[in-house]
Parts: C-alpha cells; sequence; structure tokens
C-alpha cells in the first residue's frame, strides 16, 4: 500500500508518517497484516509536480494539510478549502478513487472564518465521493496534544507544557473553561486503523473514541504537579490515562539540557541510600549502596513491606520472626549476577549485609511512601 500524506511535516503529519514508517518497516506489529509499502509525504515546501506523481500512485489519501494561523483571513479559505479542492482534482483528473481522509475541525460549528473554511472542505469532500465514488473519511478534530505540537500557536496544552517546562509564566483567563482533547496517538491509531477500514464512524463522520473532557485549571495544575515531581519526587497516578498522556507530553517540552536532575544522596560510612521515585498509591523506590563487609537494616514493620533486589555485589538477607527470640534466623544469599526478588514481611526483623570486597547495589521498594510521622519501622537485630 502506498499512502500519501499532506501536511506531513505538521504536528499530525509528523506524528503520523512517523508510525506508518515504523509499521513499514516492521517495528510496529500491532496492526496485524497491515502493509505499508510506501510514504508519500508533500508539504507546503514541496516541489508542487510531486503532488501529479503522488495522485497517480496513491492507494490512500490523508490530507492533513490546512491553515490555522495566516496573516489574511482569506488565506484560511485558501488553504483549507482552496489545496483540498486542488487535490481532489487531480485525483479525478488520474482517475485515482482511492480513500481520502480529511482533517476537519469541531470549528465548523462556530460562524468564524476557521469555521466557514472548514466546513466548504467538508461539503467539497462529500460531492467529491458521489461523483468519483470514491470512500471520503471526515473528521472533525478538536482540541488535540501530545509530542512535537508547536506552542505559542494553537495549541493550550502546548503552550502550557513549553511554558512551565522552561520557567515561563501562563495566564489563564477562566479556570474552569473547560476542552475536549484527543491525545496524538490515540488519533494516530484511529487513523492507521482506517487503512483496514475500521475507522469509527456515525453517520457522515468518523470520529476517535478517546476524548478527555478537562478544564484549563486542572491541566495546568497536573502540569505543575510534575515540574515539582523532580523536587518532591512525586509521581503521579499513572493509571488515570489522560494524567499519563499528559505526563508523556511535558516531558517532550523539557529544554534538552534539563533531562537530568539530581538526587538527595543519604551518605554514611556505611554507604548511601537514595530514595528514587515517591507515589501517592504504589509506593516508593529507593537505591541502596552498602560498603564491602557492611550489615544495614535490624529493623521490622506492623505494615509496611518491602522487595529488594540486589543488582550488584554479592549479599546476605536475614530475618529472624518478631515475638520469638529463639526463632531460626533465616537467610537468603543474593547477587547481581543472579537477579531475583527478596520479599521483606511484616514482623519480621530483618537486615542486608554486603559479603563482598566491592560495593554492593540494591533496588528497593515498599509499599507505602516514607512519612517521619509514623515510619513503622523499629530496631531490633536480627
Amino acid at each position: 500500500m502506498r499512502i500519501l500524506v499532506t501536511g506531513a511535516k505538521g504536528f499530525v503529519g509528523r506524528n503520523l508518517c512517523a508510525e506508518l514508517g515504523n509499521i513499514r518497516d516492521g517495528k510496529d506489529r500491532s496492526f496485524g497484516d497491515l502493509k505499508i509499502d510506501e510514504i508519500l509525504e508533500f508539504d507546503v515546501d514541496s516541489n508542487p509536480e510531486l503532488l501529479d506523481e503522488y495522485c497517480q500512485r496513491a492507494d490512500f489519501v490523508f490530507n492533513l494539510a490546512g491553515v490555522n494561523r495566516p496573516k489574511e483571513q482569506s488565506e484560511f479559505m485558501e488553504g483549507n478549502f482552496g489545496f483540498a479542492e486542488v487535490l481532489l482534482d487531480t485525483l479525478k483528473k488520474y482517475k485515482n478513487s482511492a480513500p481520502v481522509m480529511i482533517s476537519s475541525s469541531t470549528q465548523v460549528e462556530l460562524d468564524n472564518p476557521y469555521g466557514q473554511s472548514k466546513r466548504a472542505g467538508e461539503e467539497l469532500m462529500f460531492r467529491y465521493s458521489q461523483e468519483s465514488g470514491a470512500k471520503v473519511l471526515v473528521y472533525r478534530f478538536p482540541n488535540l496534544f501530545g509530542k512535537w505540537c508547536r506552542p505559542n500557536y494553537n495549541s493550550a496544552v502546548a503552550t502550557f507544557c513549553h511554558n512551565i517546562a522552561n520557567d515561563l509564566p501562563v495566564t489563564i483567563s477562566n479556570r474552569d473553561n473547560r476542552l475536549s482533547l484527543v491525545y496524538i496517538d490515540d488519533l494516530i491509531n484511529e487513523m492507521v486503523a482506517t487503512l483496514k477500514g475500521q475507522e469509527h464512524r456515525e453517520g457522515d463522520y468518523c470520529f476517535v473514541p478517546e476524548v478527555y473532557s478537562v478544564t484549563l485549571g486542572e491541566i495546568v495544575d497536573l502540569l505543575q504537579l510534575f515540574k515539582e515531581g523532580r523536587k518532591t519526587l512525586e509521581v503521579p497516578d499513572m493509571g488515570n490515562l489522560f494524567t499519563k498522556k499528559l505526563y508523556a507530553t511535558y516531558l517532550s517540552y523539557l529544554p534538552e539540557d534539563q533531562f537530568s536532575y539530581p538526587l538527595r544522596m543519604n551518605v554514611d560510612e556505611r554507604g548511601s541510600f537514595t530514595e528514587i521515585i515517591r507515589t501517592p498509591e504504589r509506593g516508593q523506590f529507593s537505591v541502596n549502596i552498602s560498603k564491602p563487609h557492611i550489615t544495614k537494616g535490624n529493623h521490622w514493620h506492623h505494615t509496611k513491606c518491602e522487595k529488594f533486589i540486589v543488582i550488584s555485589g554479592k549479599g546476605a538477607i536475614r530475618f529472624r520472626k518478631i515475638g520469638e527470640p529463639e526463632a531460626e534466623v533465616i537467610e537468603y544469599i543474593v547477587s547481581g549476577e543472579k537477579i531475583e526478588v527478596v520479599d521483606i514481611p511484616a514482623g519480621y526483623t530483618h537486615n542486608i549485609e554486603n559479603l563482598g570486597d566491592s560495593d554492593m547495589v540494591t533496588l528497593m521498594w515498599a509499599n507505602e511512601k516514607f512519612d517521619p510521622e509514623r515510619p513503622d519501622t523499629f530496631f531490633e537485630s536480627v
């Protein structure tokens, strides 16, 4: 299958071409037996003669070309209707009745030049379908968000992400204003599904089923939480799909010299202990470094439980059940050569000893983040 993408360098086009390339190259097999032979990319700076060539050869057309922020209002009609007309006329010229998808907008319901130009493009597409018999897929996009979206252009989410990531001010006229948002990967999955005839459709229009309704205030609050997380180590609930997708979007706007951030290492003569991540519902992750022949721990918990994973070095993890002074000491020998998880149950005092001559590195998970007011940690030798 040869696929023509107009507006290939835009936000949606760039993401679509990247995913089509993954499928073509066999890097993404989640769409089953879909076979893509060639991606024909066309944009405003392409040689106009290429459009003739591509319209002869294309088996499917994604028309993502359009104008959002022109200098003159007349450019709305020229960019959103005029190019679509040229594209369809070129397809008719070569008697190519390949399916055509067009990106419209929910703003067609508004009486403004942009919405009017998009509605004109829709009507043109439906007439073309009647005349040529070609299948058309008209999508009215709501607000979109995701990686590679240009800030300070036509996306509030992109602008918020960019400004907060770069320590710039954010201005909101009304925190309660609500947006309908579609995440770019959900849109791209829907668009790829159209290649297999599996689009979601209601009447004349197609749609992306995953739409999030979120206020401007909720978006900014989450983004500020993401930013502060580098200091607090807090990661919000990624089980919330919108939070997960907004977090991925936010990270894509980080300045390239600020991908890393320091952690506080608690260092003493025994080694170090460093918290990595705290979550409100999934506990806390840390890394522990023990110097050679050092023993750490010798404490127990009522409710807190942990998992230890030695990833470098060799050690022994020992347990004794609380309340039974004569209880047998249980020992597990662990090392980075055979990575395994050792559960630390409540009610057992425990320690970990570095048996080697080099530092031992242990990843640790606790089922709750540390609360200094209620540490649930009681010292007692194993």
